[in-house]
């Protein structure tokens, strides 16, 4: 690397820290990426000297060795940014990464239990909560838990969503909760009898302990005064691991995206499954499309009459 191209990677990284607050970290993260970006550089004549064509040689240089199209996605950012650094500094006359395209990053498909699955979780925390000799403070949690999950599992509630729901949805008598989520946009989700039934257990139990005279359902001594995400998580993978699935598997967004899953592959519309999430965009929801054209393809072969007789 020459002087210059140094003094210039000095200035921007300077900038990051200065006028971005970046971290050591980050810093650090940066100088790696580019160092490695300036080395391809200097064979071309100079950071001020690369163009577009150098740029995509880079990239598919970077493919060749191996890199993740997120790795290099990652690196082209840090690139990108130095060569505006470049340019609003006037130390290069032109940008050359504005004429390039990033690596397509595909969308990874959510982690999803099975029905049998979550039955399972369901079935493990109904019997410990069914268990002789329990501590007061344990069946409590056993409790909690299996409401938790029947109201999760219910109603494809976000976790933030889930812990600070108010007390009232343990005594309400609509098939419904009204909850709202992001941007303070209010949304009705599904309320079942299983729901319902762990729901009021968990009320029993708290007027029981002398805590249901408070504002949430989910009570804690915590500063929010309700549970906190992490508790549920933590507690969540302690009843994957006694139900015989792996802890990695589960987790509060998991059984969101279950309750998706499971609504379209018994024939919901991806409109109505959009609306229980609260999702804003169709097109958050449409991670979900693969379960979608395995159904259209089922359909298609169980229905169509030209199928007759086709394995």
């Amino acid at each position: 690397m020459s002087k210059q191209a140094r003094s210039w990677l000095n200035g921007f990284l300077d900038m990051l820290s200065a006028e971005r607050g970046a971290a050591k970290n980050t810093l650090e993260a940066y100088e790696r990426d580019l160092e490695d970006y300036l080395g391809f550089a200097a064979s071309h004549g100079g950071p001020a000297a690369v163009t577009a064509d150098d740029l995509r040689a880079y990239l598919v240089e970077l493919s060749e060795r191996g890199l993740k199209a997120s790795s290099a996605a990652r690196r082209l950012s840090a690139v990108r940014q130095f060569h505006r650094f470049l340019y609003t500094e006037g130390l290069a006359g032109t940008d050359p990464t504005a004429a390039i395209e990033g690596p397509r990053l595909g969308r990874p498909l959510p982690k999803v239990l099975s029905v049998a699955e979550v039955d399972r979780l369901i079935g493990t925390a109904q019997q410990m909560a069914e268990q002789e000799g329990l501590s007061p403070a344990a069946r409590a949690r056993t409790v909690r838990m299996r409401c938790l999950i029947e109201m999760l599992y219910a109603t494809g509630l976000r976790v933030s969503e889930l812990i600070a729901l108010p007390l009232s949805a343990a005594t309400t008598r609509e098939r419904f909760l009204v909850v709202r989520g992001k941007g303070d946009k209010d949304r009705l989700v599904p309320l079942n009898e299983a729901a319902r039934i762990a729901a009021t257990a968990h009320l029993a139990l708290l007027r029981e302990q002398g805590a249901a005279d408070g504002r949430w359902l989910f009570p804690s001594d915590g500063e929010s005064g309700h549970l906190t995400r992490q508790a549920f998580g933590r507690d969540l993978k302690s009843l994957a691991a006694a139900a015989g699935l792996s802890p990695a598997k589960v987790s509060p967004h998991v059984l969101r995206h279950a309750f998706a899953s499971h609504l379209l592959q018994n024939g919901a519309d991806l409109r109505v499954v959009q609306e229980l999430l609260g999702h804003a965009d169709i097109a958050t929801t449409q991670i979900y499309t693969h379960i979608l054209d395995e159904r259209l393809k089922s359909m298609v072969r169980d229905l169509h009459p030209l199928m007759d007789g086709e394995g």
